[in-house]
């Protein structure tokens, strides 16, 4: 009828119930086969990190289990793995379960909100989810495939896990029930996303609030786990409480993960309930109008850069931040556990304890560091393909001077990100030791691992420039790196295998002594790669899908 007007997010007023479902499955197929390689590295890392677990543990424990085990019993280690279950007279299964299960946890966690902004949000900001649209699709095909892929993704993950477990003769009852447990936490900050994804037009801002929601559950576990063994009433009060509740290998509780998928099925229904209130491409919060004309210090290429990163940048500052005082004030519990096999592989020591926990500590962070660097240059390559490049360099500024402005920036963040993790990390440990002297030295140590992490950036910055669909592959790198790094030692392999990685080559300060020859080396290899990108960069076309 002529004056009548359509919501674009409900489609035809004719459409029903039942319609608002059309296109689902075919857009799941879809969904799978564009992220054919994504989904399988996210599950399959998964499982291989159970293998490793399953694989090393008992290599690298042998009969210290009792002492080391300890440390996860102390409240600050209850922060950091869980509420502390079974570890009076562990196994290996309980160790692997409720002493690493919360890092299994926090992976599925983040892999079900990327997963979900991916296939929604990403997709309306680029325009395609309107394409689509255009076709016979229901109002809802879209969220309910993404979930569905969610699903899908989780259950394999969960069920390598098992897998790997059951293949080394764990238990079935509790492997089960461990992997389920993955699984359903993951379902529920999917649930999470399903949300975030209809308050804002930006994927950036959606990512940023579903992973707030993690920080939060995080922080209420840790807090009600710190409390007591086996948590207190904040530990209930978190998705991420729930998967730990279930206690593998020592009560086997089913019901808690029940809380989970509830979670998950009310927070998806609240999602598609928003969605109906809101166009394609927009958000029910409204952006807020920008100025008229941009401010006087965003007129350079490198302003507009920090620009673009200064949120990303200061939230992974905070993080950092305090992940470098609770660690760093970890440290001290290692000092009574004597003389432990493990840390003469893995921290290099067994004289010096505390010394080769903050050294490893510094390369560890590193690895950490290097996600944010690599994410930085997806985030360039998310500026290129979004169109928001063009308008750009259709100004009088060189390919090279928006690129290199971009990598300067984040570069520049690398550095000052390692600087306040070691700063923080000497002053927690500096609060439990009370040697001020840990400030200066975890500072220094932790700055010294920074070419290893420009390495990374240089690597991702080479492949935007020469081959821009394979900037995921820079995560080969630091992946390696971090397995080399950890458990390299513990299986015992060759030479070659750390002299490939960056991070092997910085001597681990304050344990070892500094040497300068590595660290200009892989300095001046990182500047050599970002050049190449460079070059690269302004030879090709733009926009490449």
């Amino acid at each position: 009828m002529p004056g009548e007007s359509i919501d674009a997010s409900r489609g035809p007023r004719t459409e029903d119930r039942n319609g608002r479902l059309v296109g689902t499955f075919k857009l799941v197929r879809l969904m799978l086969r564009r992220d054919r390689v994504k989904l399988p590295a996210w599950a399959g890392g998964t499982g291989l990190l159970a293998l490793y677990l399953v694989a090393l543990l008992p290599v690298a424990y042998g009969e210290s289990m009792d002492a080391i085990v300890g440390l996860f019993g102390d409240p600050v280690g209850r922060l950091v793995t869980g509420p502390g279950y079974g570890f009076d007279d562990p196994s290996f299964g309980q160790l692997i379960a409720n002493g690493y299960g919360l890092y299994f946890l926090l992976t599925s966690a983040l892999m079900s909100i990327l997963l979900v902004v991916r296939h929604t949000r990403v997709e309306e900001q680029r325009g395609r989810a309107e394409l689509i649209r255009a076709n016979v699709v229901g109002s809802h095909a879209q969220l309910s495939a993404a979930l569905i892929v969610a699903v899908i993704t989780n259950a394999v993950a969960s069920f390598l896990v098992a897998a790997m477990m059951l293949a080394y003769g764990y238990a079935a009852g509790p492997t089960v029930l461990f992997a389920a447990s993955i699984g359903a936490v993951g379902l529920a900050f999917a649930g999470v996303a399903a949300i975030t994804v209809q308050l804002t037009e930006s994927s950036r801002a959606a990512a940023g609030m579903a992973g707030a929601v993690i920080g939060a559950a995080f922080v209420l576990r840790a807090g009600g786990d710190m409390a007591e063994v086996g948590g207190n009433v904040l530990s209930w009060l978190s998705p991420l409480g729930w998967g730990s509740q279930s206690a593998p290998f020592v009560l086997d509780r089913w019901w808690p993960l029940g809380l989970a998928i509830g979670f998950a099925v009310l927070t998806s229904a609240v999602g598609f309930v928003l969605s109906t209130h809101r166009d394609v491409g927009a958000g029910l919060f409204a952006a807020r109008s920008g100025r008229s004309e941009a401010a006087p210090w965003l007129r350079s290429p490198v302003a507009l850069a920090w620009r673009l990163q200064r949120s990303s940048i200061l939230w992974w500052a905070a993080a950092l931040a305090v992940s470098g005082v609770v660690f760093g004030a970890f440290g001290d519990g290692l000092s009574g556990l004597g003389d432990v096999s493990v840390f003469e592989e893995v921290f290099g020591s067994t004289q010096d304890i505390i010394s080769g926990y903050l050294s490893f500590m510094a390369v560890y962070m590193s690895y950490v560091v290097g996600i944010f660097a690599v994410l930085a240059v997806q985030g360039l390559r998310s500026e290129e393909t979004g169109h928001l490049a063009a308008p750009v360099l259709a100004a009088p500024v060189s390919r090279t001077r928006w690129m290199g402005s971009y990598l300067t920036v984040s570069a520049l963040a690398v550095v000052a990100l390692q600087a306040i993790t070691g700063f923080t990390t000497g002053l927690g440990t500096a609060s439990v030791t009370g040697e001020s002297s840990y400030v200066w030295d975890l500072t220094l140590a932790h700055l010294a691992h920074t070419p290893a992490v420009l390495v990374v950036l240089g690597v991702a910055a080479l492949l935007y420039g020469l081959l821009p669909k394979a900037v995921s592959w820079a995560w080969a790198v630091l992946a390696y790196g971090m397995f080399v790094g950890t458990y390299g030692a513990l299986a015992n392999l060759p030479d070659i295998a750390f002299e490939i990685s960056p991070f092997a080559h910085i001597a681990q300060y304050p344990l070892e002594q500094f040497t300068l020859t590595p660290f200009a080396v892989l300095s001046l290899l990182a500047i050599a790669l970002t050049v190449v990108g460079l070059i690269g960069f302004r030879g090709r076309g733009i926009n490449v899908t």
